[in-house]
């Protein structure tokens, strides 16, 4: 049962979000890439909707951000299905929400890292795939998605054999639409991000996910100079107890330049990109922050 206070915060984020969601719709033309990173709070919930109308969602946060934010959300979207759900990795703050999400809304396809993963979260969230008979597909690093409306979309983690950890083995995705490209990295830790840049599979990204939500697991110097993210998103819950994001991340975002935003400071993020630049729409003050960012990474 919700406070009072927590109550008014609530209803809050929700006017901030419709609030968003018109200003973004007034700024998007039928050419352009609109990326949300939706504030779930302590997780992760990506929603990519293309020029051509298809619509993917990567993870979808905690059961409750499942039912309270993401359901809604897609739904004062007018989305009616998905044509593809990723599945990062099968821990409860990325994967809780899918549950409520799968009962709402017709899918595609599922793709999945494939780790096992015995929380009752999990199985539940299997069998309900199942049931639905929505196809399952394992990503591995090289596969290459075909996802109307994005010019290519390839898979850079998980690579066999599977790495220490949950996490590390997070599904990675890097999307270029015309010259802006854009890199979504689950929760993946400093093990992955340097097989990820010995094996060449790691490239320049305009757009940057930060891992692991800004843990000091992640965003090493290696990777962050190998990626030189010009925007960095950071998902993560306002005062969270894991102290997420960690300084040491912001200062080695900060050491390349990079502007970072976080879902903790701005609520829901809105990327939207006509491919050849893009500009970034913040919820808590529902006002685009750059007229026009970068002209594509070379």
């Amino acid at each position: 049962m919700y406070t009072v206070g927590k109550l008014t915060k609530h209803y809050r984020a929700l006017v901030m979000t419709a609030l968003l969601i018109l200003a973004a719709a007034a700024w998007a033309h039928a050419d352009e890439l609109i990326i949300h990173f939706l504030n779930v709070g302590q997780g992760d919930s990506i929603l990519i909707q293309t020029p051509v109308g298809a619509n993917i969602l990567v993870d979808a946060g905690d059961t409750r951000a499942g039912t309270q934010v993401v359901v809604p959300y897609l739904r004062s979207l007018g989305i009616k299905s998905l044509d593809t759900v990723v599945i990062t990795h099968p821990h409860q703050d990325h994967i809780g929400g899918l549950i409520s999400v799968l009962e709402a809304f017709p899918v595609g396809q599922v793709l999945a890292d494939g780790q096992i993963h015995t929380s009752r979260t999990y199985e539940n969230l299997l069998i309900l795939i199942d049931e639905k008979d929505i196809p399952f597909r394992l990503a591995r690093a090289g596969d290459r998605l075909d996802i109307p409306g994005i010019d290519e979309a390839v898979v850079l983690n998980p690579q066999e054999p599977f790495l220490k950890g949950l996490n590390n083995n997070s599904v990675v995705l890097a999307l270029t639409y015309g010259r802006i490209k854009m890199l979504l990295t689950g929760d993946i830790e400093a093990e992955a991000e340097r097989r990820i840049a010995e094996g060449n599979f790691v490239t320049k990204a305009n757009i940057l996910k930060v891992a692991h939500h800004g843990s000091r697991t992640s965003s090493t110097p290696m990777f962050l100079e190998a990626v030189q993210p010009e925007t960095a998103v950071i998902s993560a819950g306002a005062d969270n107890q894991y102290g997420h994001p960690h300084p040491e991340v912001l200062a080695n975002l900060r050491s390349i330049g990079s502007q970072v935003f976080q879902t903790s400071l701005a609520g829901t993020i809105i990327m939207v990109s006509d491919g050849s630049s893009y500009r970034i729409v913040l919820a808590e003050e529902s006002r685009e922050v750059e007229e026009a960012r970068a002209g594509g990474v070379e």
